[in-house]
């Protein structure tokens, strides 16, 4: 009896990894898809102000490579938080 109350509060403890696990997959998901989303329309109103001539083009180029630099980064530390979250589960 005692064997089977250790299994099962085994199993909740298991089951309770794997739905924060797939808490933070989908949030992580969510937050890379809307920094991608920004950065696009960051991106086509760059474009908009290069064609337009409101805007130096070195300006709007710099301010782009500066939300490249971020999204990358973002990508990246979700990408290294997500592996070491997964090989740190024990179920």
């Amino acid at each position: 009896m005692n064997n089977l109350n250790q299994l099962t509060k085994a199993n909740q403890q298991s089951s309770c990894f794997y739905e924060e696990n797939l808490r933070q997959t989908r949030e992580t998901f969510d937050f890379r898809l809307n920094i991608l989303k920004v950065s696009a329309i960051v991106s086509f109103f760059s474009v908009l102000l290069i064609y337009s001539g409101k805007v130096e083009t070195e300006k709007v180029e710099a301010a782009q490579g500066v939300i490249n630099g971020i999204v990358s980064l973002t990508f990246k530390f979700t990408r290294d938080g997500s592996d070491r979250f997964d090989s740190d589960k024990n179920y």
